[in-house]
């Protein structure tokens, strides 16, 4: 018997207030809360159909057949929750740059929450279905909101949920992601923050910070200020990696095209171009900045960057069923 075959698009999110660390690495309970703004450039198109002729789950990725275990894990959550064992085809398409820093596991991850709970009969509210998404990647959990979305930390599986701070956005704020690498990052996000979790001294200072930064941004968009929002997230941005220097081994995921963005950034400031400076678990560079100052940027920039390394986003919308 086939089911219906639902389709899901999810966008990315960036975070402004990062997590980096697990107090539950099964539950993927954060060790902090985060908070951050979807992106309308990209995202994760997945459609589900469960399939009773099927022996194992068949996932195909961007066209091409892929044996996850992660995703069958995932899957099988889903069937406890629909207490439905048949299998599925799982195609999705990716319009994200994989394991480069990007959050292509958010938007991965949330669109095969949303169209595989539908899938299966499940009718869930948008908090269950962050926590849902949050069992395969935790910043998924934050990628079924458009908007700021921010992640609850909590302490077990009800209460570590997303939820929506501001959709749609007041504010006037653009990322524009330079691409400096699409390859897959040598030290993945989850072996990164068990080194630094167990190793770096500093890491409880961290989550100090980390705390009065969430409160700083959030406050931020309540009163649309958008200089406060700019420098709070550099800065945390900037802490998180202080965490892989100060690790043992350390590790990092910056890189020397990185360190050239950051130095246009700090040199735009300098000549009154207000830009702000993010990054994640990868060499990739955001900027946050405002409408006008988009093509200043992006003009600086393309004289070291070729174009398509260069893409302008927006605020992004929440789950999307197609």
């Amino acid at each position: 018997m086939l089911g219906e075959k639902i389709t899901a698009r999810a966008h990315t999110n960036i975070a402004l207030v990062k997590y980096w660390g697990k107090e539950n690495e099964e539950l993927i309970i954060p060790a902090n809360s985060s908070l951050s703004l979807t992106l309308d450039e990209f995202y994760t198109d997945t459609s589900v159909q469960f399939d009773e002729s099927l022996s194992s789950d068949e996932v195909t990725l961007n066209g091409k057949v892929v044996d996850d275990e992660k995703i069958t894990k995932f899957m099988d959550i889903i069937r406890q929750k629909a207490n439905i064992n048949t299998f599925a085809r799982i195609e999705s398409t990716n319009h994200v740059p994989t394991s480069a820093g990007l959050a292509s596991s958010a938007s991965a991850y949330a669109a095969l929450a949303a169209a595989g709970s539908k899938a299966y009969g499940l009718n869930l509210s948008q908090e269950d279905l962050s926590r849902l998404a949050r069992r395969g990647s935790g910043s998924a959990t934050r990628s079924i909101f458009g908007g700021f979305a921010a992640w609850n930390k909590g302490t077990d599986d009800e209460s570590s949920y997303g939820y929506s701070i501001e959709d749609p956005v007041k504010m006037d704020v653009n990322m524009i992601a330079i691409i400096l690498n699409n390859q897959p990052k040598k030290i993945s996000s989850r072996k990164g923050m068990k080194i630094s979790i167990e190793t770096s001294p500093y890491y409880q200072s961290w989550i100090q910070q980390t705390t009065a930064d969430f409160q700083t941004i959030e406050e931020a968009i309540k009163e649309n200020d958008f200089t406060t929002l700019g420098k709070t997230a550099e800065l945390n941005a900037m802490r998180m990696h202080s965490l892989t220097l100060s690790s043992d081994p350390s590790y990092l995921y910056i890189n020397a095209d990185s360190l050239e963005v950051i130095n246009i950034v700090k040199e735009l400031r300098e000549n009154g171009v207000e830009c702000y400076y993010t990054m994640d678990a990868g060499p990739n560079v955001k900027i946050i900045c405002q409408s006008d100052k988009v093509s200043a940027i992006t003009d600086k920039l393309s004289d070291k960057f070729s174009n398509d390394q260069i893409k302008v986003s927006g605020p992004g919308e929440g789950i999307k069923y197609l």
